[in-house]
């Protein structure tokens, strides 16, 4: 079915056709490519232009952005992880250090919690050195339940656990 008949059906679609057809039309089969070894040549690099690349293109923490999130919508830490049962103990690590690198799974947890836009989600995602690629089912459900505004737990590990993918929590 055509995008332009997928989205003429709109919200009269039962959600799990909806899905199915977000699946058919967006499910990337990764092609097995040639990588070619790329070799530095000869000449040095100067430490004083990867610390000046590094520095004008850091992002914010992962940290500073999921607090900022919760900050914004005006919520506490303990509404944020008790509705997708985080460990108390493994947000205050979250909150506390900076350097704390969390899951994938908790990543997008938190952003069902926090109930995020699919955009706001991906910015989660990659400042914390993750994405959702079109490649895997997995990752296309949950960018589908985000784009469909679907943040109950249950409902997105049903459609996970209906396409044999790994449920959260």
């Amino acid at each position: 079915m055509s995008t332009i008949c997928y989205n003429l059906l709109g919200d009269n679609m039962d959600i799990n056709k909806k899905l199915e057809l977000y699946l058919q039309e967006n499910l990337i089969v990764p092609r097995r490519s040639i990588f070619k070894k790329a070799y530095l040549g000869e000449e040095s690099v100067e430490c004083a232009s990867i610390s000046t690349y590094i520095d004008d293109n850091k992002e914010d923490s992962f940290q500073k952005k999921l607090f900022e999130l919760i900050d914004n919508k005006n919520l506490k830490d303990s509404d944020v992880y008790n509705k997708v049962n985080i460990d108390r103990r493994l947000f205050s690590k979250i909150r506390s250090s900076e350097e704390y690198h969390p899951s994938k799974e908790t990543v997008i947890l938190l952003g069902v919690a926090l109930e995020l836009e699919e955009d706001e989600l991906e910015e989660l995602l990659e400042s914390a050195a993750y994405s959702l690629p079109k490649n895997t089912t997995f990752d296309l459900i949950i960018r589908f339940c985000f784009k469909e505004h679907i943040y109950n737990l249950n409902q997105i590990n049903e459609f996970l656990y209906d396409h044999n993918c790994k449920t959260l929590n």
